[in-house]
């Protein structure tokens, strides 16, 4: 099984194109986005509340 080239990339893309529409895809790609951002930022929040009880417990 070989690696997945240009053409192939592009017939995939081509295809999902055509299932979903330009649309929907916009639409889950914002929906992906703010997922993304939310993770981070519940990240970024228990790495401050950690930093905090290490503090607390020195």
């Amino acid at each position: 099984m070989g690696s997945l080239g240009t053409p192939e990339l592009l017939i995939i893309l081509a295809v999902v194109l055509l299932v979903f529409g330009v649309g929907r895809i916009a639409k889950l790609g914002n929906e992906l986005g703010k997922g993304v951002s939310s993770f981070r930022k519940g990240l970024r929040e228990g790495q401050e509340e950690n930093a905090q009880e290490d503090e607390i417990s020195e």
